[in-house]
């Protein structure tokens, strides 16, 4: 019975930021760290695999990583403003991405459009670089998503499941202050990114997808379990009808990412031949190919 001590469950971490000296070192970041690193080790292997050079992956991140951050934070501001300009909010605090709050949609949109400024610059494809990339990006998630653990945030609805999160009364909503364990939808999430991770990976090694394909393959398959999974979540968020505004926007997601996959298919069923948009013919003269 929800309320009452559970007979197994989850704790949570009883800290989250430890000091070294003057500077705290955050769980929450080092889980974005982590993910991040683990991500691009991933994406330059299989980038390298599609006729990249080696480091183009991370020099390409190096643009793409700073315009992802600020593109999360931006969403999860510009869908929560209640928090930051409503009455009693911080404005300040929206700076504050230790804190919590990075939005995917908003890291993929501006992600995708400092990839592309980069992928101009070194002359690639960004086609190329987002399959190769895709598998990685969601190990990021599944990483990143372990800072929420650290945060105590981000849990969905009480439960009495022997996986039950434990949280704290003070990190607790109003309205379940009474409950003792929670879904851990992170957790789930975090699950669900890897188990997409290694399906599209095997689904490329076998039919050699490019074009886009893989990461669109990944924005639908991530978006049908994010959909279910937010609708577990009890944290503040604006609701239309009845679902979550992530529900809608995840859906919306999916169908374009599958109409992509379909539609792109159809005119490319055959891999790039290279993810450089410049290679060297056999006189070893320069040849550009078609961006598209």
């Amino acid at each position: 019975m929800i309320g009452t001590q559970a007979l197994a469950s989850i704790p949570s971490p009883e800290q989250g930021v430890w000091q070294l000296g003057p500077v705290p070192l955050r769980a929450y970041a080092l889980c974005i760290i982590v993910g991040i690193v683990a991500g691009l080790w991933v994406g330059e292997k299989r980038f390298v695999a599609r006729g990249a050079t080696p480091g183009q992956a991370s020099d390409i991140a190096v643009w793409a990583i700073p315009f992802g951050l600020v593109g999360a934070r931006l969403y999860h501001v510009v869908t929560t403003p209640e928090l930051y300009f409503g009455e009693g909010g911080d404005p300040v605090a929206a700076l504050y991405i230790w804190e919590g709050g990075l939005g995917i949609w908003g890291a993929i949109g501006l992600g995708v459009f400092g990839a592309w400024l980069a992928c101009r610059h070194y002359g690639v494809r960004l086609r190329s670089y987002a399959d190769a990339l895709a598998p990685g990006i969601l190990l990021a998630q599944a990483l990143g998503r372990v800072g929420n653990y650290f945060n105590q945030e981000l849990f969905g609805s009480p439960t009495d499941l022997p996986w039950g999160l434990e949280i704290a009364p003070e990190n607790r909503p109003a309205g379940f202050t009474a409950a003792e364990t929670f879904h851990p939808t992170f957790l789930y999430e975090a699950l669900w990114c890897v188990a997409v991770a290694i399906v599209i990976t095997v689904v490329d090694r076998r039919a050699r997808l490019g074009w886009g394909r893989v990461f669109a393959l990944y924005v639908a398959l991530y978006c049908i379990g994010r959909a279910f999974i937010e609708n577990l979540r009890i944290d503040d968020v604006h609701e239309f009808g009845p679902w979550r505004l992530n529900v809608y926007v995840s859906l919306a997601m999916c169908a374009l990412a599958l109409a992509y996959f379909v539609l792109v298919g159809r005119r490319h069923p055959v891999r790039e031949q290279s993810a450089l948009l410049v290679t060297p013919s056999r006189d070893r003269a320069l040849t550009a190919e078609p961006l598209v």
